[in-house]
């Protein structure tokens, strides 16, 4: 066999069957808001923090829903509130990080 120089990467899929996503349905149930956000990324575009900090609420929610630790990029919002102004679904955008701390607290 020819040797071409490749070779197989482990697979990157996720099994969401088992990601624990009681956080998320924690922050769903104080903020009903966090089940109409589409993921459109407006909120990341024009976040201050984001290119300094990794802040991206986008990622932030995408995160609770697959069960992982979204701590790190909490601790980066400086609450502004330009991703609230900017939602197109006319989420409360700052609520839900507010909630989000108060649960990992």
């Amino acid at each position: 066999m020819t040797d071409f120089g490749f070779t197989l990467s482990r697979s990157s899929a996720l099994d969401l069957s088992k990601a624990d996503t009681r956080l998320y349905e924690k922050l769903c149930s104080l903020s009903p808001d966090a089940r109409t956000c589409m993921g459109c990324g407006s909120c990341s575009a024009t976040c201050t923090a984001g290119p300094y900090s990794g802040m991206s609420l986008r990622k932030v929610i995408l995160g609770l829903q697959r069960g992982q630790d979204v701590r790190p990029m909490l601790k980066g919002c400086m609450l502004c509130g330009k991703c609230t102004m900017v939602c197109p679904r006319g989420i409360n955008t700052r609520q839900l990080i507010l909630n989000l701390c108060r649960i990992y607290d």
